[in-house]
């Protein structure tokens, strides 16, 4: 019967009778919450990136080893995780399938990880597809930290270090992960003493590009700058030549004589080339000689010919 409910709350008066209210319940359910948050601060959300826990030994079920701490990022696959781990690259958790079928490079990892405290998590394939974002895993990952990046005077420094005269690599606008990856391999090969990446409108040290790279990006140190053309004009002014890497250039590769002096070789993006700002700063404009019909060659491919070429001409001076 109406006003004899054992609920607590204001009663109210009307026509009908005294009734319960609801205590203020349903006004302060009407009560704003403030802003929603964002998808990845969602733990029920599948771009959810909140930390777990971490423990020394394997962890079980529901993707709760899967997920990546904010800012982290993913190696993904045998080969990749096998070469970071060899190269101490920087890491904070391994993470296998569950009842992941092992070879030789899956019992490597899991001993090098042992040898280094890595903590390891057990993850579904559902859930490790989605912390590497649908990459080509083979049930296993490598959560490595934001990317350390150099200052142009430590790469300077390393040239230093080696007494060989500096040679850098800037690139003007490539914005594929793969072509970074393969220049940091030709880097490495070829006796390159660091990469310059602007902060804009390019490429970054990804995931993507540690599994290219294949070791390389944990010996080839990289720098990152604000402004490309504000440092490759403060290079000029200590010492160092500039050479833009372009179709049309003043000189070809072939016995290149500034090879021989401290160097920075700007490769340009595939189809646009060198930026006009970064032709006018250069010392001088390299062009690769072609005889077939093909108009431009790939950046990384450009880029591993010219330094192949440079090395050359300092191997042949005693430089190397």
């Amino acid at each position: 019967m109406a006003g004899n409910s054992s609920r607590r709350g204001a009663v109210r008066k009307g026509k009908k009778g005294a009734t319960v209210g609801s205590g203020g319940v349903r006004r302060r359910g009407l009560e704003g919450k403030g802003p929603t948050p964002k998808a990845q601060d969602r733990p029920a959300h599948k771009a959810f990136t909140g930390s777990s826990s971490q423990s020394g030994g394997a962890r079980r079920g529901g993707g709760k080893g899967a997920r990546k701490a904010p800012g982290s990022d993913q190696v993904a696959g045998r080969n990749a995780v096998l070469e970071a781990l060899r190269e101490e690259v920087p890491a904070t958790q391994l993470t296998v399938m569950i009842r992941l079928d092992t070879d030789e490079r899956v019992r490597e990892i899991m001993r090098l990880a042992a040898a280094r405290g890595l903590p390891v998590a057990e993850a579904s394939r559902t859930d490790l597809d989605r912390m590497t974002d649908h990459a080509v895993h083979q049930g296993v990952a490598l959560t490595i930290p934001p990317y350390e990046y150099a200052d142009v005077q430590d790469l300077l420094r390393i040239a230093e270090e080696r007494f060989e005269p500096p040679l850098l690599i800037a690139l003007d606008g490539i914005t594929d992960p793969r072509n970074l990856g393969a220049i940091l391999r030709s880097a490495d090969a070829f006796g390159a003493h660091g990469v310059i990446l602007p902060e804009r409108r390019s490429v970054s040290m990804t995931a993507s590009v540690w599994k290219v790279a294949a070791g390389a990006a944990g010996r080839v140190r990289v720098a990152q700058v604000t402004n490309l053309n504000r440092s490759l004009t403060a290079l000029k002014a200590a010492g160092v030549f500039v050479l833009g890497l372009d179709a049309d250039g003043d000189v070809t590769t072939r016995g290149l004589e500034l090879g021989t002096q401290p160097a920075a070789l700007v490769v340009g993006a595939e189809g646009k080339g060198l930026s006009r700002l970064a032709r006018e700063i250069s010392d001088q404009v390299v062009s690769i000689p072609m005889n077939g019909p093909a108009e431009s060659l790939n950046a990384s491919v450009a880029a591993a010919i010219a330094l192949y070429e440079i090395s050359g001409v300092r191997e042949s001076q005693g430089l190397r």
